[in-house]
């Protein structure tokens, strides 16, 4: 399996609490610069918020109203850097926009996509157009009340696997990720932080020290800040809820739509796992665990009125197939409306006097976690004068590495390589897995060599590879976060799974 223990006498440079989209890409980036890092999740990677986002890479339009200018263009640049280094699970998405006149005048929006367009550098995407709904194939779903649209481009990602592959490469250059093992404690000591985690399955304790601790607990920031460090922040954080619903995809295309509501906030309707669509999201606050949000009744209902209110097929609660929420922990600025409330990131460097540095990371976003991860790093330079340079810019995520980032000339050679493999299968593998695909495949000359098969496109050699090196130690890990295979399978395949990854996790430790 994946190293998931952790000496008690080792001292490392940098200790990073959290295991989602921000502590795995300080991780990746601190590890290919020559510092040793241990990485410590209390859960699974991305249990949490990094799993249950609207799965976009995007510069985020709305954020031009609330005039965060420079967030949107770091995020704008990020797409491009981010598509080219991972083409297999990030890659162009087109977004319809049917204009209401009862909301934004076209004015604004045109104005804010002209923006969009020419703020960030845009190189490989392609660039605003103007449609015609009663025309145009993308309008056939689209109620006739809405004659016009604006289509622009933002990128999907798989949100969960880009958070998996910054912590596989982290490993690679070194790093320890340790899954489902808690801090309980951070103490300075001696010029070092002294750190005591716990093992969630074996309640077994260790100590590790380090030269500077790095906290991205996201949701729990505050939390490790006051009850594992014992340590007063200034700062805050306030908790957002997300909630998305899955359904059935009711339109032909490859398009996404973006809707405006009345209340002036938008959802996103994007094509999702082929044959569905996932529709969100909602902007509530939130006062609960963050680990126990889910969506409610109201939220459901909010999110299928506004895709009513645009499409001819109505939806209703009962073509709900799978639901969501996320927290998202954005720094407080303040704001009233939780819409408003920044997607910006700030930090909180604590160095005493003259001690062992903590740096706590407030918001942040999926897309610009890279450059999250460059910022944090020049905290922290002035405790490691040998840095090595930044280096992520240009660097592949692990299975990226496909010759002018071009997918779809991957598929075919792969498809070439594997001629016995269904279609389907090659394009699941590609996409989860890219390079990485003949990892899995191995020696494997026929679909049966695959092994024992648990649902569509699902085979055992898979779920051993997930085992074994992408720290996956329950079924859910496998299920919904490193794949989306649940949402494929029905529930008699889930359990027969369910019981093989029993007797096969035992296996493996």
């Amino acid at each position: 399996m994946a190293e998931n223990a952790a000496g008690t006498d080792d001292i490392v440079d940098l200790f990073i609490i959290g295991g989602g989209i921000n502590g795995a890409g300080i991780a990746r980036d601190a590890a290919g610069r020559g510092l040793s890092v241990v990485l410590c999740e209390k859960d699974d990677l991305a249990e949490h918020t990094s799993s249950r986002s609207g799965k976009l890479v995007h510069g985020g339009l709305r954020y031009l109203e609330y005039f965060e200018f420079r967030l949107v263009r770091e995020a704008l640049r990020e797409r491009e850097v981010l598509l080219e280094s991972a083409p297999h699970i990030i890659w162009p998405m087109r977004f319809v926009l049917p204009h209401s006149p009862t909301d934004r005048p076209a004015w604004l929006v045109r104005l804010g996509l002209f923006l969009y367009d020419h703020l960030g550098g845009r190189k490989r995407l392609a660039g605003t157009r103007t449609l015609d709904l009663r025309t145009a194939p993308e309008g056939k779903p689209v109620k006739a009340a809405y004659r016009k649209a604006f289509e622009y481009s933002d990128c999907w990602v798989d949100d969960a696997r880009l958070v998996v592959l910054n912590a596989l490469d982290a490993s690679r250059n070194g790093a320890r990720i340790l899954t489902r093992t808690a801090c309980t404690s951070a103490r300075r000591v001696d010029g070092l932080w002294l750190m005591t985690m716990q093992n969630k399955a074996t309640a077994i304790s260790t100590r590790i020290k380090a030269r500077a601790l790095v906290n991205a607990a996201g949701p729990w920031v505050n939390d490790v800040i006051g009850q594992v460090v014992g340590l007063n922040s200034a700062r805050n954080i306030r908790l957002v809820k997300g909630s998305h619903i899955v359904v059935k995809k009711f339109w032909d295309g490859p398009q996404a739509y973006l809707v405006q509501n009345s209340d002036k906030r938008v959802i996103f309707i994007n094509p999702y796992e082929d044959d569905k669509a996932l529709i969100g999201t909602t902007d509530i606050a939130y006062q609960g665990q963050p680990e126990n949000a889910a969506p409610d009744d109201r939220e459901i209902d909010y999110l299928l009125n506004a895709v009513n209110r645009y499409f001819e097929p109505q939806l209703a609660a009962e073509d709900v197939i799978d639901s969501f929420a996320g927290v998202r922990p954005l720094y407080d600025d303040n704001s009233e409306n939780p819409s408003a409330v920044t997607r910006d990131y700030l930090f909180e460097l604590d160095t005493g006097e003259g001690e062992a540095p903590l740096l706590s990371v407030f918001g942040g976003k999926i897309t610009t976690f890279r450059k999250l991860s460059e910022h944090a790093l020049a905290k922290l330079k002035p405790n490691f004068p040998h840095l090595k340079p930044g280096w992520t810019a240009g660097a592949c995520l692990p299975g990226g590495d496909m010759a002018d980032a071009d997918f779809d000339r991957f598929i075919v050679g792969l498809q070439t390589r594997y001629p016995w493999m269904p279609p389907s299968l090659v394009n699941h593998y590609g996409r989860l897995y890219g390079t990485q695909t003949e990892d899995i495949v191995g020696p494997a000359m026929s679909v049966g060599d695959l092994g024992r098969k648990f649902g569509p496109d699902f085979h055992e050699r898979e779920a051993v590879y997930l085992i074994e090196t992408e720290w996956a130690m329950t079924p859910q890990d496998i299920l919904r976060r490193r794949t989306k295979h649940a949402l494929h399978m029905s529930p008699d395949e889930i359990s027969a799974f369910e019981s093989w990854y029993t007797g096969a996790f035992a296996k493996a430790v």
